[in-house]
């Protein structure tokens, strides 16, 4: 079968965007075909046991995966949302597929163009390619019920999908998922740490700490809630006293809990807990609320461009009163805070991402990439190669000496 004339047909036929991936990268995108876009962003499939099934959840965006037997071949349709298109879902979605800034306008009308599709229309989409390319029937009542619970978690999302890729996903994928978690943490950046968990790369790995399921699921819990707090809270500037409390706490709530399934539902609180903890560490206690605001409209606007006039606005003040106030209240003028948010985003893009210097660069709204190279390295004394590098081999070097280590 022409795999790839089928996703034209589709495309053409529902107007609802549709990939081909061989082995998880890209042969072809009806979105990539309409728009002179290209997305830097890999696709992370998983082995699973649903087919078809869900992937790349976040809030309003779905993603539906239908996997062709016996080949290397799967299908991503989507993003299918049911709510209107605003200004937020658009950046949601850039920020996803990790689609610059400059194509935001042509991004937003095609986006436009996608019918508004139901989680139970998506179930039917799937349903119907599974058996065009399996032969297969769809046990539809099962997948819709299935997975509609994913679609509806919101802050409870991550309870069972994170013991599924606990069980499930390699050494190497559970590393570099607890490392880029831990890193979120330590920055108390609680908006993306949810983004991040919502994004389906929950990939933990554990051999067997006990001989009950019970005993196990209390156990690496516990053993993630001192990580937590040692790899992410501390570092991050939470108070070491109050740090080990936290973790006590979790320890005691754990060990009463009854059910696997509570335990579960205990992860995502914990992580959320600590972050958010963190986040609040790094706030001045003179900081105010309107300066607060402001902090957060920056932190989460990185990758747009921002102006005195957007941050003022956010908190209905004048531009002479927005800057005197952050200036007295933090140290640090509004732009070099806007420079400080952006280098940190470019530390965790360099670190976790394959995008060139001068994608990141572009991304970030740094005016070049002269310029981008010039601040980083004023501000880490090194270069943004030679950051990327060094990370890259600590990486590496700790992967292995761990894949070594006896039992």
């Amino acid at each position: 079968m022409d795999y790839v004339l089928l996703c034209k047909n589709f495309f053409g036929a529902t107007n609802i965007p549709i990939f081909l991936l061989k082995n998880g990268q890209v042969e072809y995108s009806a979105m990539m075909e309409t728009l002179p876009v290209t997305s830097q962003a890999a696709w992370r499939i998983y082995p699973t046991d649903h087919n078809p099934g869900f992937c790349g959840y976040s809030p309003d965006l779905e993603y539906g995966r239908v996997q062709i037997e016996n080949t290397d071949y799967d299908l991503i349709i989507g993003p299918a949302f049911s709510v209107p298109v605003t200004n937020q879902l658009v950046r949601q979605f850039m920020h996803e597929l990790t689609i610059p800034l400059s194509a935001r306008e042509l991004l937003t009308e095609f986006l436009c163009a996608i019918p508004r599709t139901s989680h139970l229309q998506l179930c039917k989409y799937l349903a119907f390619l599974h058996l065009c390319l399996n032969h297969k029937e769809t046990n539809f009542h099962d997948l819709n019920n299935i997975d509609i619970g994913y679609a509806d978690r919101t802050d409870n999302y991550s309870s069972d999908d994170i013991i599924e890729y606990i069980e499930n996903n390699d050494f190497h994928n559970s590393y570099y998922f607890e490392l880029e978690m831990y890193q979120y943490i330590r920055e108390g950046n609680t908006e993306q740490l949810k983004s991040f968990l919502y994004s389906n790369k929950m990939a933990w790995k554990e051999g067997k700490m006990a001989h009950t399921p019970m005993r196990h699921s209390k156990n690496f819990f516990i053993g993630l809630a001192t990580k937590i707090g040692i790899l992410g809270a501390i570092p991050g500037g939470m108070d070491i006293e109050k740090t080990y409390q936290l973790i006590d706490f979790y320890v005691q709530k754990c060990e009463y809990l009854l059910s696997i399934e509570e335990i579960n539902k205990l992860y995502y609180i914990m992580i959320m807990d600590f972050c958010q903890r963190v986040h609040e560490a790094h706030i001045p206690k003179s900081v105010t609320s309107e300066i607060y605001q402001c902090m957060d409209y920056i932190r989460n606007h990185t990758n747009e461009p921002i102006s005195i006039d957007d941050v003022s606005r956010k908190i209905y003040r004048s531009n002479s009163y927005t800057m005197k106030h952050f200036k007295e209240e933090l140290g640090i003028s509004i732009s070099a805070y806007i420079t400080k948010c952006r280098l940190e985003d470019a530390k965790r893009l360099l670190a976790y991402s394959d995008k060139s210097l001068a994608e990141i660069s572009s991304y970030l709204c740094f005016s070049s990439q002269a310029y981008f190279q010039n601040v980083f390295k004023k501000q880490y004394g090194t270069t943004p190669l030679q950051y990327r590098k060094k990370e890259h081999k600590a990486k590496a070097s700790l992967v292995n000496s761990l894949k070594k280590t006896p039992g």
